[in-house]
């Protein structure tokens, strides 16, 4: 993520910083669901990270919660907007049964809620659970549907022309939330 004279980088969230968003989020979601079945679903990629790391935390803390996978993919409704740009597919594996299972669907940032919209109808392919509720990291803010997360790691306030890149060791090898202006 070089700067050019037209595209400014600025570092929001630390690895610290990061630790400690997912700390919030691991804290929330112990006081509010208890001892509940509960289940976390990560979208690819990022999410998936962060729901792992959640779940660490929790496990760490007596509580086990498995961890699905859901690529979205085929869900997304902006095709005809990305060009070449197309996603590369992954497998979705949601190892456990959602009947009766309160799922929190992860995504590292959320922004206008389509991913959101399209996770949700991913998800309905493989069962009704009891409840889902979305954590994310990074709330920037702009949606443009009524999606609004359950759980957020860190609240940011952007504009428009800027975009908020997460980067985690397992997934880029370096760590921090960057936001990232076009002039």
């Amino acid at each position: 993520m070089s700067d050019t004279p037209d595209i400014t980088t600025e570092e929001i969230l630390t690895s610290q910083g990061i630790e400690d968003a997912i700390a919030v989020l691991a804290a929330e979601i112990v006081s509010r669901c208890g001892d509940q079945n509960l289940a976390f679903v990560g979208v690819y990629t990022r999410g998936v990270t962060l729901a792992r790391r959640v779940a660490d935390v929790l496990a760490a803390k007596g509580k086990d919660c498995s961890v699905g996978t859901l690529d979205i993919s085929l869900y997304r409704d902006d095709f005809d907007n990305r060009g070449r740009d197309l996603p590369k597919l992954n497998s979705s594996n949601v190892p456990f049964e959602l009947e009766g299972t309160r799922v929190i669907l992860f995504d590292e940032v959320i922004f206008t809620g389509r991913t959101v919209r399209a996770a949700l109808d991913a998800l309905a392919d493989y069962g009704r659970p009891s409840k889902i509720e979305l954590a994310v990291l990074i709330d920037r803010g702009h949606r443009e549907i009524p999606v609004q997360p359950d759980y957020i790691g860190r609240k940011l306030e952007t504009e428009l022309c800027q975009y908020v890149k997460v980067r985690f060791l397992e997934d880029d090898k370096k760590e921090g939330v960057f936001l990232v202006t076009e002039k």
